[in-house]
This record gives C-alpha cells, structure tokens and sequence, in this order.
C-alpha cells in the first residue's frame, strides 16, 4: 500500500515538473556554443556507433565531411528553433534514411500547441517543378486564389526553391516522391521553419492567360485575423464517444463497395492501430461471400506500423508464399554507453539482447524475419484482381507488403512512387535520441531490413506499375483523380 502511495505521489511531482517546465517555457531561450557542440557530438558518436545503415547511400568519408561541416556552423549560441533547422535538419538528410528524423522538444511541442503563429500564406499542391494555390490563408486576397500557379517565391523560381527545401526532409535513398507530399500537405510549416518569417513575400504567379506578373503578399497573422477570432467563440459541441470511436476507426480503414461493378475499396492508412485482424477478418469474408471480383486497395496514406499487420494483410492477398526480409540486422546489440540518452532503452536493449544472434559477418541479426516462410491464407483469401493505390506516403511496413505481392497475377500497382524504399529500409525498433542540453529528438533505427526478393539497391521507392500523376483539372475540382482512374479502368475491362 506504501509502494502504491508513493508511485502516486511521485506520478503527481512528476506531473506538476512537466507542466511547470511546459509553462515556462521560451521558445527566443538561446543555448551556448559548447551546449550545442555538446548535443551535436552526442548524437554523432551515437550515430556512428548505432545506426544500421550510417553509409548506405553516403559513404563513410562523405558523411564525415558532413559532419564536421555542421559542427562547424555552430559558431554561436542558437535557439532551440535554430538549432533543429539550421543543423540537425540538413544532417539528418544527408543519411537518407526516412526513419531518421529529427523532432522538437516534448516542452516545445506543450507549449505550442494551440498557439497561432505568423506563416507564409499559401498552402501549395507540389509536384515535378510546378506549385499550384489549393489555400490562401489571407482570405481577402482575391489575386491568388485555389488554382493559381506559382513559379517563384522571395526571388527563387520552383526548381531551386524545391530544391533547398527538399535538403532539410529525410527519405529513404532517393525516393523524394514523399517530400512532394509533405510540401503540399503544409508548405507555410515548411517554409517558415526553413526560410524564416518575413513581413512581405515577393510572388510571381501566372495569370489567367498564362503571363507571369508578380505581386508582394502580406504574412498570415493569425493574432491579427479577425475573422479567425470570431471562429474561436463558436461553442463546439463534443459528438457521442461512440461516434468519435467510429469515426477515428473510419479514418484508419474503412470498406465501400460498389455493387454495379463488383468492386470493393478498401483502404487502410495505417499498421500501427484501427483493430485490424478483426477488419481483414471481416472484410475478406464479406468479400468471398459477396462474390467480388475487384479489389482496390488504397494504401496512399499508410506511412507504416507494425510488420506483423502488414504480413497478415499479405497472406490475405499473395499468390504465392513470402518472406519479409532477405537479411535484418543490428551493428549492435545494447545501446550503452548512451542509454541513459535514449527513450524506453531498457524496453530496446531487451530486445537487441533476446532477438537477434551475432553471425560470422560480426552483426547482430533478427533471424526471425529471414527465416519465417509465410503462406497464403487458405480462408478467405482474395485472388481476384487487386488494383494497389500507391504514393509518397506509401512508408515502411506498407512498402514492405508492396514488395511482398508486386509482380503477382492480376495485382497492379497503380499511382506514383512510394516514399518507402523498393530495396530496404530501417526500423523495427525505432527509439528517440534525447538530446541532454536541447532535448530536442532524433528518431533512431536499430535495424537494417533488405526485403524478400529485393531489387538492386538504387535508391528508390516501389515503382507502379501504371503512373498515374498529379491532374490539375481534378485538382482544381478536388476530384480524386487516381482512383477515377482505377474505376474507369475496371469499368472497361468489365
């Protein structure tokens, strides 16, 4: 009973600290020079002790050249805000790895939640060279409206500005196809953390007829939006639990189909969550008992999550037998001496200790996944036509099930390049670098998986078998183009 009272007297400490802490927080607090030299030489030597895959797209003298080239731009103090852009960013980039990423502090994150901050004002749908208006945040703005291209901002034409912005995101080799999204779902985040906030931005845009001019916009101030504040007021009532469980479950997975021609959608944007065994259950019995023929599975969304998820829905599907990886390593097999850096590094170390076996090549390997041989389901399998929607966003656990049936009797990949690498990747077990003066995050792998039959590593993501790009006539009409597409295709073939 002592023990209990004193686990909640410690939980209530432990909570005031972090809400004192998050209260407290400056986000203009500067760090010294040796703080910050000290964070970054951390993270390096953990990096270079740690990670599976440091030199798998860039050699070991060329990622040394990186590193003493950012530890050589901290010549003064920086912010938080300054540090993780200015520095971490564009190293974190040069590794190529997706899972490799850097993330503000948990004070930071509290503290900004909820708070309006000035932005650029237009959100951008990017892709190739071209940037198109699907927002503008100056409501009053009548020039640039949904639509509208865009061929420079602050003097840079799309090129080069696509460019250095796509030197601060990480991607697995140089599938950059997921940077196209990243920049359209939240370009203002973006650039105002790469470029800074400016009073006034120089924009040159084509007109109706095509001639380019050029206009200077005012920065979005949320403080000063007045029309925003009286949103605020709005009274929003909370829906039912039960609705906001349906609803959150709808956005994870979800099936429709359309009857007239025998087609079920099914798409699933996640592997981390959503129920699933029970929904694949479900859904591919329905499937078989309703007789169809057409399967579209939309996986444009699903940025990963848990292998084992992937590979039931892969036994669901595949026509023949798989496996998930060709090899699946470590370098190491305990995170000291730097566990006291990493988050949950006692979970991570158990792990590294009890799942894997030093081989003759001296790495620690996860032979579970190079050994296990998956077969098909014998119920409820699918084996009809399976059209596959896949994008940039298509990461990880997703692109190791595109692998796994890509290639397979009438199942065609349709859509862009996925974000997720055709060769391999890193992951499985993914802790969090604490960094102990900024405490800002980076996101570390501690394995290295070559998937099951995989292609001559080049460096990029599963490519479809039918490309289907951006529209800008369905843009412009937020009609989903792609999947118009598949539909129109199974509309002929019927």
């Amino acid at each position: 009973m002592k023990t209990i009272k004193n686990i909640l007297v410690f939980s209530f400490v432990l909570f005031l600290y972090s809400c004192a802490a998050t209260k407290n927080y400056n986000p203009q607090k500067k760090y010294s020079t040796q703080q910050l030299q000290e964070d970054y030489s951390l993270l390096r030597n953990i990096l270079e002790t740690k990670h599976p895959s440091l030199y798998w797209y860039t050699p070991r003298d060329s990622m040394g050249m990186y590193f003493e080239k950012y530890y050589s731009a901290i010549k003064d103090s920086m912010t938080e805000q300054q540090f993780g852009w200015k520095i971490i960013a564009p190293l974190t980039d040069k590794i190529h790895c997706g899972h490799t990423s850097f993330g503000r502090s948990k004070a930071y994150n509290n503290w900004v939640a909820n708070k309006r901050q000035a932005s650029f004002p237009l959100f951008l749908k990017c892709w190739n060279d071209t940037m198109v208006v699907t927002n503008n945040l100056n409501r009053k703005d009548s020039v640039l409206k949904r639509g509208t291209v865009i061929t420079s901002i602050n003097g840079l034409k799309n090129p080069e500005l696509k460019q250095i912005m796509f030197g601060y995101m990480t991607e697995d080799g140089y599938a950059d196809n997921v940077d196209y999204i990243r920049l359209s779902t939240n370009f203002p985040y973006y650039h105002r953390n790469i470029f800074g906030i400016n009073k006034t931005y120089p924009v040159t845009y084509s007109d109706s007829t095509g001639t380019e001019r050029r206009i200077s916009i005012p920065v979005f101030d949320q403080s000063a939006d007045s029309s925003r504040k009286k949103d605020s007021l709005v009274v929003k009532v909370a829906p039912r639990k039960k609705e906001t469980r349906q609803k959150r479950l709808l956005d994870l997975r979800s099936l429709a189909v359309d009857t007239a021609n025998n087609t079920a959608i099914v798409t699933i944007n996640t592997f981390s969550s959503g129920n699933l065994r029970k929904f694949y259950r479900q859904t591919f019995r329905y499937i078989k008992k309703a007789g169809i023929s057409n399967v579209v599975l939309d996986i444009r969304n699903n940025g990963g999550g848990r292998i084992r998820l992937s590979t039931l829905l892969t036994k669901y599907v595949s026509r023949t037998n798989f496996k998930v990886a060709d090899t699946s390593y470590a370098v190491t097999r305990s995170l000291r001496p730097y566990s006291k850096y990493i988050k949950q590094s006692f979970i991570n170390n158990l792990g590294l200790f009890f799942l894997t076996k030093k081989n003759k090549d001296g790495l620690y390997h996860f032979g579970h996944w190079e050994r296990k041989l998956y077969k098909p389901k014998n119920k409820n399998h699918y084996a009809g036509n399976l059209y596959v929607l896949i994008n940039g966003n298509t990461f990880s656990a997703a692109a190791l099930f595109s692998n796994a049936i890509k290639g397979q009797p009438d199942v065609v990949f349709v859509g862009e390049e996925s974000g997720g690498g055709w060769h391999g990747n890193n992951g499985i077990l993914i802790p969090d670098i604490i960094l102990p003066n900024t405490h800002l995050r980076v996101r570390l792998p501690l394995f290295r998986l070559v998937q099951y039959n995989h292609v001559p590593k080049n460096g990029r993501g599963i490519v479809p078998d039918i490309y289907i790009g951006t529209n800008y006539d369905a843009l412009i009409k937020g009609v989903d183009y792609k999947m118009k597409v598949v539909m129109d295709m199974i509309k002929e073939k019927k």
